[in-house]
């Protein structure tokens, strides 16, 4: 793992109310501990997940609407407005890496062909050597994913799941694997199958504070399964 712990500057906090510090998950917590490497955030829409991963992404210096610390591209509304009230403990300091918006992902695929236009040595490298516009938005996310998440680094995932199948999310676990030996992963998602991960941290945004829950604690799982195995039960509480 390269990023250890992350801190809540509660006293700058103080009493501030204005959106995202007024998330109740912000109030109620000092210290989150990374126990693994690769971790997941979970929770319902509006717990806080995202935008604490886009906090940490500001703090790595990637752009807050998807890159590295190399793509400077402007996008409307892209600044973190949480991240100078935390703070990242690492060991060691870790400056490669990536951070996936699945909401913005266009801007940046647009952001390379931009890039392309006017730089002619520039060849999409890392990219699978094509406009990501020209693939489908789930080939282009693979595409990204086996071609430039290819050394060492931090990996900030929001919601990948957005674009991908079932068959290919089953193709990032795969990848996640090969490169969790020496590359770190965090990953906002609602996705069922991403959080099977073995061995992987679970944080709840759920709860109050932030906790680490188990695979099958998390109501991802549990609605999934309950679903799958008598739906005419939902159908019924649903419709009726």
């Amino acid at each position: 793992m390269y990023l250890r712990e992350l801190t809540f500057l509660q006293e700058k906090i103080g009493e501030e109310t204005n959106y995202p510090l007024n998330i109740q998950a912000f109030r109620s917590i000092e210290q989150i501990s990374f126990e693994s490497n690769v971790t997941f955030f979970v929770g319902e829409n509006g717990s806080g997940k995202s935008t604490l991963l886009e906090a940490i992404a500001d703090k790595c210096d990637f752009h807050t609407a998807g890159g590295s610390r190399n793509n400077i591209y402007e996008v409307d509304a892209s600044q973190s407005h949480l991240s100078k009230y935390i703070r990242l403990s690492w060991l060691p300091k870790m400056t490669d890496g990536f951070f996936l918006r699945a909401e913005s992902f266009y801007h940046f695929a647009s952001y390379l062909d931009q890039l392309a236009r006017e730089d002619r040595a520039f060849h999409y490298q890392g990219y699978g050597g094509k406009s990501l516009h020209e693939q489908s938005h789930g080939e282009s996310f693979l595409t990204l994913f086996t071609n430039r998440f290819d050394r060492k680094g931090i990996y900030l995932l929001d919601e990948p799941e957005a674009a991908l199948s079932p068959a290919r999310q089953l193709s990032l676990l795969s990848i996640i694997h090969e490169l969790q030996e020496y590359s770190q992963f965090i990953i906002a998602t609602h996705s069922p199958i991403l959080l099977g991960f073995p061995k992987a941290q679970i944080l709840s945004f759920d709860t109050s504070p932030i906790s680490t829950i188990d695979y099958e604690q998390t109501s991802h799982y549990q609605i999934t399964r309950r679903f799958l195995e008598n739906r005419e039960v939902y159908f019924k509480e649903l419709f009726d």
